[in-house]
């Protein structure tokens, strides 16, 4: 006899798989419109739930009007003491070289942000050779040189270049000499690298708006390019050589023009978009890249402050079965548009956690809410692992493809699974009413809970499961849950009530920290109480107890035991 979630797992009404074949096509003149069937019921659909999949007019993907760029940069007192210092190191070693930022501190600086991620290249020499002059000069007027290291390349980490890195005034600062680099034709690793130009560095670079150059020695911003500042000023992602030969050298290039168009807002060029989409890039994207660097870059898309705009670029250019690649075979199939469903339901995420409020989530729930309703139409898609038994496919997606961590894919399932509990719960939560569950196998396996506690059994079990992450379950679980409007602002506003009312209602049961409570009994108690020598009764009989301490919120051990004693004695008389 199984208890505890176990008997909860029977409570609960098994849901029918959504249909993917129920997809419609969509047209290219409307925003598309998925119809699936309600998810709630074991009868037949009648009624159906619309979702909208985003536009870039629905998701803010509009193109942006042109930005205010800064004439000149403007450091602040740090960086002010950082560069007077290199600075100072050349006139006291009486160098000839030259130093600029590069990069994205340039962009920012440039667009009103701060930034501290300092990359300085050098003209003339390596850095670890300057870094050793810095350390020098340091010395020599009686300031310490902090954190002086070197980190080696490692292509196999995406690093080609030798980058030493010091601390001043408390801010990491890397030196890298300027590079030329050729690449081979089945790797992003650079066949042959030299001293380079400024001009060329800059051409090699990933977008004109990150190849900008801050030159230090003359307080300047340089565009080699000529083009990366009304780039940034008209709010443009575009490449500083041709795409397709761009991207064909680093197929990462493709994710990280994604990233930022959707991080600023910006639009991608048309060529752009053509040579992303082109199966020669999709195909070394698959082959060249690391899937390591492909999760590191979806991983800062998710986190950012446009994932929907980022998905639907991956989308649109036809990548997400690149990025999200699936195993070589899976049941049930997956229909066309599938990719269309998973941004719909990020999109319902996304404006829910804005709807309830940033409070609600910690910044590592809200990446996973996001990730687990990703991949929400998948949640029943499996594929077996040398004829071992079925997996889940989006374990692979997130270990395999993205190879990110095992507890976010645990996470991600484990959110998956309990939504689906709390969304039968969800009618007795959300009732003003006496609503509640009724079902003869939980009755029996728990015949003595009033029945006025059944529903706070079950929740309380939920929630001991769930930990802090019960609100994300509760927010994917009203995501799956019918809402029979078809307006969308209106329907998320229900979304957002509906979630409001269910946290309320276990506020009101007093779960809402339910994993804190400790058990009344423990594993020695219920042996001495049953006479037991241990066994797989203990923890049986543990969840039991627990059951009762839920339903008995202000019960006692003593009475939890006395339970305890006489539902054992019944299960003897039935054996």
């Amino acid at each position: 006899m199984k208890v505890a979630l176990n008997i909860a797992t029977r409570l609960l009404v098994v849901h029918p798989r959504p249909n993917l074949n129920s997809v419609r096509d969509f047209s290219s003149s409307q925003t598309p419109t998925f119809v699936l069937p309600l998810l709630h019921t074991h009868r037949p659909a009648k009624t159906l739930l619309r979702i909208a999949t985003p536009s870039f007019r629905s998701c803010g993907c509009a193109p942006m009007s042109k930005l205010h760029i800064r004439d000149k940069i403007d450091l602040s007192d740090i960086e002010r003491r950082i560069f007077d210092r290199l600075l100072a190191t050349l006139r006291h070693f009486h160098l000839q070289t030259q130093l600029r930022v590069a990069g994205g501190w340039v962009r920012d600086k440039l667009l009103g942000k701060e930034c501290y991620d300092i990359d300085i290249a050098l003209d003339n020499m390596m850095g670890t050779e300057f870094v050793d002059k810095v350390r020098e000069y340091l010395l020599s007027i009686g300031e310490d040189a902090q954190g002086v290291c070197v980190i080696e390349s490692n292509p196999d980490q995406s690093k080609h270049l030798e980058t030493a890195r010091m601390r001043l005034f408390d801010i990491w600062i890397d030196f890298v000499n300027l590079r030329s680099e050729e690449y081979t034709e089945n790797s992003r690793i650079p066949s042959k690298q030299r001293f380079g130009t400024a001009e060329e560095d800059a051409y090699r670079r990933d977008l004109t708006i990150n190849s900008l150059f801050y030159n230090i020695n003359t307080d300047s911003v340089e565009d080699f390019t000529k083009r990366g500042i009304s780039d940034l000023k008209s709010g443009k992602i575009v490449t500083p050589l041709p795409p397709k030969a761009t991207f064909l050298d680093d197929p990462l290039r493709v994710l990280r023009a994604i990233r930022f168009g959707a991080r600023f807002e910006f639009t991608l060029d048309e060529d752009l978009k053509v040579a992303a989409a082109c199966d020669d890039v999709k195909d070394a994207l698959a082959a060249k890249i690391s899937r390591e660097r492909i999760g590191t870059e979806i991983d800062l898309m998710i986190s950012g402050n446009q994932p929907i705009k980022a998905m639907t670029y991956i989308c649109d250019l036809t990548l997400f079965w690149i990025v999200f690649s699936l195993p070589p075979e899976f049941e049930p199939a997956i229909s066309d548009g599938c990719e269309r469903l998973c941004v719909s339901y990020l999109d319902t995420a996304w404006n829910l956690i804005h709807l309830l409020g940033e409070s609600t989530f910690t910044a590592e729930q809200k990446r996973l809410t996001l990730c687990a309703a990703l991949f929400l139409p998948l949640r029943n898609v499996t594929y077996r692992e040398k004829k071992a038994k079925k997996i889940p496919v989006v374990n692979h997606i997130i270990r395999e493809s993205l190879k990110r961590k095992a507890k976010d894919a645990e996470m991600v399932l484990n959110l998956h699974q309990a939504s689906y509990k709390f969304l039968s719960l969800i009618p007795c939560l959300a009732s003003s009413e006496d609503v509640q569950v009724v079902d003869h196998d939980w009755l029996r396996d728990l015949v003595d809970v009033p029945v006025t506690s059944r529903v706070r059994v079950l929740t309380g079990f939920l929630l001991r499961e769930l930990k802090d992450y019960w609100h994300v379950a509760l927010l994917i679980s009203t995501i799956l849950h019918p809402i029979d409007i078809k307006d969308e602002p209106s329907q998320l506003s229900k979304r957002r009530d509906l979630f409001n009312t269910v946290e309320n209602s276990i506020t009101k049961l007093g779960l809402e920290k339910v994993w804190d409570i400790k058990q009344l009994i423990n594993g020695k108690d219920v042996m001495n109480a049953l006479q037991l020598k241990g066994g797989p009764l203990v923890k049986e009989s543990l969840d039991k107890a627990m059951a009762w301490q839920l339903a008995h919120p202000s019960g006692t051990a003593e009475e939890c035991i006395e339970w305890l004693r006489e539902a054992n004695s019944k299960r003897i008389k039935l054996q």
